[in-house]
């Protein structure tokens, strides 16, 4: 499976979600499919899109959070998981894409490619509900249950190391923060 075929398949229903990406080929994948002001790609901050989302997740308890990860960040900043167990947001939902490499910088194998489970990393810090998703028809399942079960999810899907022809988005870093940020303020004032 693709990466770009798998945010295809749930684009649809991130049109209603607080999306924050990881850095590199997720955000210009996504960007790709069209930009919406919920998004928010945390470009040269590997490790940290969970963190984002975790923060967000907690602070805006009734909005869903999605946050669209790859295998190398979460295992630059691999706490993560037990964090995310240990506070639980019941309105949070982790993807992480599994190329089992380091594409965005270089294309190194990741600890993926050598037997590292993310799915029972994650299950073992006691995240209730794990799924690995390694189709489009997987996928699109997962994540419409993790929509439906209003708990803390955490979804893997391997997919092939394969990225964009290029890296680069018409949205400035800059740009992209203020937006979200507007959006942020929008939800809270209704809030």
């Amino acid at each position: 499976m693709q990466r770009l075929e798998a945010l295809n398949t749930i684009y649809p229903l991130l049109k209603d979600h607080i999306v924050v990406t990881n850095m590199g080929a997720v955000a210009v994948e996504l960007y790709s499919l069209g930009h919406q002001p919920n998004f928010f790609y945390l470009e040269h901050s590997m490790g940290l899109a969970s963190s984002v989302g975790l923060g967000l997740a907690l602070c805006l308890p009734g909005q869903q959070v999605t946050v669209l990860d790859g295998d190398a960040s979460v295992l630059m900043n691999l706490g993560t998981l037990s964090t995310l167990a240990r506070y639980h947001p019941a309105n949070l939902i982790h993807l992480i894409f599994d190329n089992e490499s380091l594409l965005s910088v270089g294309g190194f194998p990741s600890a993926t490619a050598t037997g590292t489970d993310l799915a029972g990393v994650a299950k073992s810090s006691g995240v209730e509900h794990v799924a690995a998703a390694d189709t489009l028809e997987d996928l699109d399942q997962a994540f419409t249950a993790a929509v439906d079960r209003e708990a803390l999810s955490v979804l893997v899907s391997k997919v092939e190391a394969v990225g964009p022809a290029s890296f680069a988005m018409d949205i400035g870093l800059l740009e992209n923060r203020i937006q979200f940020g507007r959006f942020l303020q929008g939800i809270s004032s209704k809030s």
